[in-house]
């Protein structure tokens, strides 16, 4: 029997991070429509982590908390309902969405990106997030990023596949949603109360790290690793692909600093706090700081020279206590 083509109503938020993407599509349908940053902001997204493990290809370095994280953050923050499912059934894991869907709701889904139809050059990462806003025979009609085409379709099998992959950051056919519960929340004084206590709570986790691979601490542990796997790898084009994640894959640009850095204007011109409006000032070094460390590997790639790696370390060591210094004063806004 022919499915009639079934499509939300729902504009695709145009964003540069998918999570941020797929959750400000969901905000829009209700009429929340905030910048990116700020989103991204309120999410408390700003982190660090650098991993290492014999099964990697090469040592993983991100500079976001937990997915997952920063949708709950935000759904907090704004006085949301978060509603997340999941199931180890393909079936049920498509009825869950093609119902909502039938209702009129835009849905978020995490998934892994190296099934979708759209994506021309694949890599297996399961912590990628999309919208779904409709669907027909054959195709899902999604939201991704500005890099993948923001408006995009890819079939209902791949899409299946997509979201029943298993590995590193992946999830059981997760879904989510968002519903209003907390209609005061969006007033110009909500926003501010609920800005300010994003920063303290993302400056707060980001310099009490569990691990010291994590936070101010992980860069700087960062600086000696990556001298290390520089001597002992002998395929320097790993470093361009490091580059690439840090600059490109969804970043913002600077390891998600561009992000933040835009955030914390918004902030300080919102809330009109003198520490918010320094640590936009010290953000806005410590972005370019890293999209010159980006650059480096790129041309360690390039030339094999050792003393750009460890040019590229020192950047670190001095971004470690720059960014502990910058997350310090916002601790206490």
């Amino acid at each position: 029997m022919k499915v009639n083509p079934v499509r939300v109503n729902a504009s695709p938020f145009i964003g540069q991070h998918c999570e941020t993407t797929a959750t400000g599509t969901l905000l829009g349908q209700l009429g929340t429509h905030l910048s990116e940053p700020m989103l991204f902001g309120l999410g408390q997204g700003l982190g660090f982590v650098f991993w290492n493990m014999k099964t990697m290809p090469f040592p993983f370095i991100g500079g976001r908390i937990k997915p997952d994280l920063l949708t709950a953050n935000i759904a907090h923050h704004l006085g949301m309902e978060l509603r997340v499912q999941e199931t180890s059934s393909r079936t049920k894991a498509w009825e869950g969405v093609k119902s909502l869907l039938d209702a009129g709701k835009a849905v978020g889904l995490k998934l892994d990106c190296f099934h979708l139809d759209y994506f021309t050059d694949p890599i297996h990462f399961a912590g990628h997030y999309v919208a779904i806003l409709g669907y027909n025979e054959q195709s899902a009609f999604l939201v991704d990023t500005v890099q993948q085409g923001s408006q995009v379709v890819t079939s209902l099998q791949s899409l299946e596949r997509a979201r029943n992959e298993r590995g590193p950051m992946s999830s059981r056919n997760l879904w989510y949603t968002l519903e209003k519960c907390a209609p005061e929340g969006h007033t110009a004084q909500a926003l501010e109360r609920a800005v300010r206590a994003a920063i303290r709570s993302n400056a707060a986790e980001y310099l009490q790290p569990p691990i010291k691979n994590l936070g101010y601490q992980g860069i700087e542990k960062a600086s000696r690793e990556i001298v290390k796997w520089f001597d002992r790898t002998d395929d320097r084009t790993e470093f361009a692909a490091a580059a690439t994640l840090m600059e490109r894959a969804g970043t913002g640009g600077a390891l998600f600093r561009n992000l933040y850095r835009d955030f914390l204007l918004e902030a300080a011109e919102l809330t009109g706090a003198e520490p918010i409006g320094a640590a936009h000032a010290e953000f806005v070094a410590i972005a370019q700081n890293w999209s010159e460390i980006s650059a480096l590997f790129e041309q360690v790639a390039q030339t094999g020279e050792r003393q750009d790696i460890l040019q590229a370390a020192e950047r670190l060591r001095e971004l470690s206590v720059v960014e502990k210094s910058a997350m310090q004063h916002l601790a206490a806004v």
